[in-house]
């Protein structure tokens, strides 16, 4: 330990990360139910602690690659959560990311591992010590940038519905949007690409299927659903 601190308090530091999903035209979480201590057996987002020689942004990708698989995920910082008593087990200070994942990517028996399930952000249990703070924090802070750039894409799979598209959206900002106005401005967005290929799982006629175009986004940034 260097000497210029060696009379200050320690902490622990950790990293959690509130995982969203889309699936079944729902906003859904990642959540493990812990079987370990403290607080075996209650819910919580999935976390773990800050390693020598990494940076909390590193720390965070580690955490969700070792619960889901994934890596090059969308994450943006949420916050530090910093109360005294806050963790049963020490004192502990923890920076809080959300994560935007495709539902159809993870690795399942990695998930299973960790005792991880999916859960309706409507049907959410009880969370343990401040993780349903992080949750909310961390959808507010989802709204704010959905509202101005296209992350929502980061939940869909390659090919979507313009009806997924607007479901997406309802879901994220908590309230229905208007199809024809919806659908005008997505007209307008060159980066929203119509693919040619048709989706008949809903249909016999079935809805046409496109995809975002990040190249041609980053030539027009204008996203404002």
């Amino acid at each position: 330990m260097s000497p210029y601190y060696k009379d200050k308090d320690q902490f622990l530091v950790a990293l959690d990360c509130v995982i969203f999903g889309f699936y079944e035209g729902e906003l859904h979480l990642l959540l493990l139910q812990r079987n370990f201590e403290p607080d075996r057996g209650k819910w919580s987002v999935m976390g773990g602690f800050l390693q020598k020689g990494e940076s909390a942004d590193d720390a965070a990708k580690r955490v969700l690659y070792e619960l889901t698989g994934l890596q090059d995920v969308y994450m943006e910082q949420v916050g530090l959560f910093g109360a005294v008593d806050r963790d049963p087990g020490e004192r502990v200070l923890s920076v809080a990311y959300y994560a935007l994942i495709k539902i159809e990517d993870y690795d399942r028996d990695l998930v299973k591992k960790h005792n991880a399930f999916w859960i309706n952000i409507h049907q959410l249990p009880p969370l343990i010590f401040d993780h349903e703070e992080m949750v909310r924090k961390a959808r507010e802070k989802m709204r704010i940038k959905a509202a101005c750039e296209p992350i929502g894409f980061n939940l869909l799979p390659e090919l979507f519905t313009l009806g997924q598209l607007q479901r997406l959206y309802e879901v994220l900002f908590d309230g229905p949007l208007d199809k024809r106005n919806f659908r005008k401005k997505v007209a307008e967005m060159d980066f929203i690409e119509k693919t040619g290929e048709i989706d008949k799982s809903c249909s016999k006629r079935g809805a046409a299927l496109y995809r975002f175009n990040d190249k041609a986004y980053l030539k027009d940034p204008r996203f404002k659903l």
